[in-house]
């Protein structure tokens, strides 16, 4: 493939196509096992992230890189020239953040941050770089349709100032009303070219999978009794940057699929580790699973009445990245665990298998460690 400047580039593929190798390839963080890339026109060696910004190629992960017990100014300081102080970077970052509309307090530890709200430290991270080549891998996964209005106004500034820009997204009708040129990916390999703003959501469908996609059919389904039941929730922020739960009322029927919406940041987080058990400063009768009151009680005791969380967070809440699949799922089931504290591996690999046949996980295995799958296909395990 090839970007010329100004161009901003869509890449779309499946999970595990391989979009973001490619990237990582691009920005140093994987090493090629052959082939060449060239920059203005000469061949480069790019060994390092370091080596690649200062050829001015910035790149927004899938999976935040920050560090949670420094602020905001201090995490995106340690990626610029020490020459420029923290005060000169806070306030760089808070001019770019009220630039863009990318609203972040520079002063904030990254613990203390939503999911959404890292999103924007590691874009405006990259802005600050002034980038001649941006990639972006999934930017807009945890941000509100007003937030992805202005990063597209960002963007298309950015290029028609001749910064190219690689944008990695399963949200067709953003490649559509973005980019200008998009190249599919499948298994590894890019199988096709095409300029998007002339394809429908259903013909990249084709592109990316090589088939008709499978038709969607919504079935109305007859909801049963109450198995969730969250009423008067009333929490004080765990801390200064948290968000009080007031007077949270609403009930989940057997069989009903409710959405909560909202923009990130406004008590979302809260009220999941309140529905999940990692919060238990409620009163018992505020959250009842199973028609028993559990607002007192951990994810253990709640996983035994049928209620499981699937957390924004893969990485770190939702895996630990460095275990192997089968050994993550050991965390939250213990069927395989035999008399005496014993772990019956063969149980435990068949089970992990068994999730990796059933939902097409692309993994090496079940003893592939977390951090080695495609953000999508460790989201399909968890």
């Amino acid at each position: 493939m090839e970007v010329r400047p100004g161009e901003v580039i869509g890449i779309v593929g499946e999970n595990g196509a391989g979009k973001s190798t490619l990237m990582k390839i691009i920005y140093g963080t994987v090493k090629p096992d052959e082939g060449s890339v060239q920059f203005d026109g000469r061949p480069v060696s790019i060994r390092n992230p370091q080596e690649a910004r200062q050829l001015g190629i910035a790149m927004v992960f899938q999976h935040f890189s920050l560090f949670d017990t420094l602020t905001v100014a201090e995490n995106v300081w340690l990626g610029l020239d020490k020459s420029l102080s923290l005060t000169e970077v806070t306030r760089s970052i808070a001019a770019k953040a009220a630039e863009y509309g990318l609203e972040v307090d520079p002063l904030r530890p990254v613990h203390t941050l939503s999911v959404g709200e890292m999103q924007r430290v590691e874009i405006i991270r990259a802005l600050l770089a002034n980038p001649r080549l941006l990639i972006l891998d999934e930017p807009t996964s945890v941000l509100t349709p007003q937030a992805v209005d202005k990063l597209f106004v960002v963007l298309r500034k950015l290029a028609s100032e001749g910064c190219s820009i690689l944008y990695i997204s399963h949200k067709l009708h953003e490649i559509r009303a973005l980019c200008s040129a998009c190249t599919v990916m499948r298994a590894g390999r890019v199988t096709g070219v095409c300029d998007p703003r002339v394809e429908s959501n259903a013909s990249l469908s084709r592109l990316m999978i090589g088939a008709e996609p499978p038709a969607l059919e919504h079935r109305a389904v007859r909801t049963g009794d109450a198995v969730l039941r969250v009423q008067g929730l009333n929490l004080a922020r765990a801390d200064q940057f948290g968000v009080d739960l007031v007077d949270v009322q609403f009930e989940v029927r057997a069989g009903e699929v409710v959405g909560i919406a909202g923009v990130s940041g406004n008590g979302q987080k809260e009220l999941l580790y309140a529905l999940s058990g990692e919060d238990t400063r409620a009163a018992p009768a505020m959250v009842q699973v199973a028609g028993q009151n559990v607002g007192h009680q951990g994810p253990r005791q709640r996983r035994a009445l049928g209620l499981y969380f699937v957390p924004e967070e893969r990485l770190g809440r939702g895996a630990v990245p460095s275990m192997g699949l089968a050994h993550n799922l050991l965390l939250t089931r213990n069927e395989a665990l035999g008399g005496g504290g014993w772990i019956r591996m063969g149980a435990l690999q068949a089970q992990a298998q068994d999730i990796i046949t059933r939902f097409g996980v692309k993994a090496g295995g079940a003893h592939a460690a977390a951090q080695s799958l495609s953000g999508g296909n460790l989201q399909k395990f968890i």
